[in-house]
């Protein structure tokens, strides 16, 4: 089934489909099973993914704005086209292991204890972001800007980093580590 250019409003589940121009209005799919679907330059607004099953889902040219993603396992989707971009979202205890995101924006969002473990992350920018807990090992953090995000803790010697930007006053994420004191 197709699904082009439509408004869904307050849904709480959806037909297996492949949305296209559509746009998703504070809709609760939390727990769903999204398998297979197929979302294409989509809109969720104000929604409620979490825990949602995401097994090849598809996720091309995606804008996720005030949205409630935890428990999300986006290791699991379609990986051909992979495209998001998450604004002033709830990103907690979700799975990116080994997904390209290149060039993702994350704006303004809680992305509490997410693992970012291979992924490639290369020029992504986390303006704004919470990254308490975050997992970056063997992470593409090349070109990464992380100048206006706090609370990670980044080894730099277990990720690629070449031209990763960072502020002064978040600095401490990359040696915290080491135990030392910068004051």
């Amino acid at each position: 089934m197709y699904i082009e250019d439509e408004t869904f409003t307050g849904v709480n589940q959806l037909e297996r489909a492949e949305y296209e121009y559509c746009t998703f209005v504070n809709c609760d799919l939390s727990n769903a099973f999204l398998n297979g679907f197929k979302f294409l330059e989509c809109e969720f607004e104000d929604c409620n993914l979490s825990n949602a099953n995401l097994v090849a889902t598809a996720f091309k040219n995606v804008t996720f704005t005030n949205c409630k993603l935890m428990g999300l396992d986006f290791s699991k989707s379609d990986s051909f086209g992979f495209e998001v971009t998450f604004n002033t979202c709830q990103l907690m205890h979700a799975n990116f292991y080994q997904v390209q995101l290149k060039k993702t924006y994350f704006n303004s969002c809680k992305i509490v204890e997410v693992d970012f473990s291979e992924a490639d992350l290369s020029q992504a920018v986390f303006s704004e972001c919470d990254l308490s807990g975050a997992i970056f090992e063997q992470t593409n953090l090349e070109g990464t800007d992380f100048r206006t995000s706090e609370y990670f803790q980044i080894h730099p010697e277990f990720n690629r980093m070449k031209g990763a930007k960072f502020s002064k006053e978040n600095i401490a994420g990359l040696v915290q580590h080491l135990k030392i004191k910068i004051e």
